[in-house]
């Protein structure tokens, strides 16, 4: 009998504290990483590291152009109970600032005193996976082979954000390794994240393209962990965009034969969704709200080491009656004059370059460039707003390269699942099966 007294005395102990946590935590499918965490000694380590490494890259210039050097440095910041390396600091640096986000803002984010959110799902891999505390940014546990294989192919990576500026692909925002004596060694990346702002959002898929394992149950009523749901779980839904669809289909083939190039498979889309409040539909639609996502989309790829670039007029009022919101760069932003009169009123005028001399270069450029018209938020390209409802989307797990492992499970998976899909693929099946499954689920 005491015994037992015992073991329900410290079942009703676990009880109050599993409780107690809940409470503290109180957000879905994260849990503040505070004194009491198992990772609390690591994700502070990660944070007084990224500290550091942001402060070093403020406190540098930027250099005027990156060089292969740049791509290959390696800067070692050494803490009395730790050291942190950077991996090519000062590319990952210009990328940020591509993207428009400033190192002070970066470095609040990442390395402020509030604790880091640990992101727990029924994801199979095997990597850690934090949130800042903004839930804006996302850091992730990654094997040496797995950094080795995005550092090789970085300039790649950036010479296709350049090319497509509003690429669908995850925006990687720095890779470090962590080593504490005789404790720990571990690589991690910085990353955006797709779903943010997610205060909204319920329902999460990532799509591969295939059906074999693709089916997950819906989380338990109560349950504190995020079930990302997959491609089996999507049928009979789709992605409404509207005039934005096409360009989204044409976007993931683009980024997908990238990866193809790449020799790359088992890569995912990730997708949710919110239905747009009556204010945001009206604000989509405001002449004002259309050159402010005009003005996003133009500067997005401009040099942030052009302290002066010059402008020129990029839109002009023909009425604000007339102007439709429009979302494709298919469609050009519109032109304007004063009605039945011939005279031309500048609205707002653009960050260009040099080469750039009238509006109809800027939207040759812009068509060139597979832009679109970018909503007026942070994570703005990984946000599609269609007629009715908000899209949040991003192409992530870039990592996986079919080696021979890969064609030895290819193998065996044909043996075991004969005339079905499954995810392991050579890279251009998996790339054309892809891009199928989105172009039959958008409308």
């Amino acid at each position: 009998m005491p015994q037992r007294k015992g073991n329900g005395s410290s079942g009703t102990a676990i009880r109050r504290r599993w409780w107690h946590l809940r409470q503290h935590w109180g957000m879905l499918g994260v849990f503040e990483i505070n004194p009491e965490h198992e990772f609390f000694f690591l994700t502070s380590v990660m944070k007084r590291g990224l500290h550091d490494a942001i402060q070093t890259s403020m406190d540098t210039p930027s250099p005027d152009e990156l060089t292969p050097e740049h791509f290959k440095m390696v800067e070692t910041q050494v803490q009395e109970d730790f050291e942190m390396q950077t991996f090519a600091g000062p590319v990952f640096a210009s990328l940020r600032c591509s993207q428009g986000i400033m190192e002070e803002e970066y470095q609040i984010s990442v390395a402020s005193e509030g604790y880091y959110l640990q992101f727990v799902s029924n994801s199979k891999s095997k990597a850690d996976f934090f949130i800042t505390h903004d839930k804006r940014f996302f850091l992730k546990t990654q094997s040496r082979r797995e950094v080795t294989f995005l550092l090789s192919n970085l300039q790649l990576y950036l010479d296709h954000l350049e090319k497509y500026p509003h690429s669908l692909m995850v925006r990687f925002l720095g890779v470090h390794k962590i080593v504490i004596p005789n404790q720990i060694k571990k690589y991690f990346i910085v990353m955006q994240s797709v779903f943010y702002p997610d205060e909204r959002i319920n329902i999460r898929y990532d799509i591969k393209g295939c059906e074999v394992g693709r089916w997950t149950n819906s989380a338990a009523e109560g349950s504190r962990i995020i079930k990302v749901l997959k491609d089996n779980n999507f049928e009979g839904q789709h992605i409404t965009l509207g005039n934005q669809g096409s360009w989204f289909v044409e976007q993931v083939k683009i980024d997908s034969t990238f990866l193809r190039g790449l020799n790359v498979l088992d890569y995912s889309l990730l997708l949710a969704h919110q239905p747009l409040h009556q204010d945001e539909l009206d604000r989509k639609r405001s002449f004002a709200n259309l050159i402010i996502r005009t003005t996003k989309s133009m500067d997005l790829d401009d040099s942030p080491r052009e302290a002066h670039p010059p402008t020129i007029p990029l839109l002009e009022e023909k009425s604000a009656r007339t102007v439709q919101d429009t979302d494709t760069a298919s469609d050009p932003p519109p032109q304007a004059s004063g009605e039945n009169t011939g005279d031309r009123i500048p609205l707002q005028e653009m960050k260009c370059s040099a080469a750039r001399s009238s509006p109809e270069s800027e939207l040759q450029e812009f068509q060139a460039h597979h832009r679109r018209l970018l909503p007026n938020s942070k994570n703005s390209v990984h946000v599609i707003d269609g007629p009715d409802s908000r899209y949040f989307v991003g192409i992530i797990d870039i990592f996986t390269v079919y080696s021979w492992r890969k064609r030895l499970e290819n193998l065996w998976k044909r043996l075991r699942f004969p005339g079905r899909a499954f995810s392991t693929v050579s890279p251009p099946v998996y790339s054309e099966r892809f891009c199928q499954w989105v172009q039959s689920h958008t409308q």
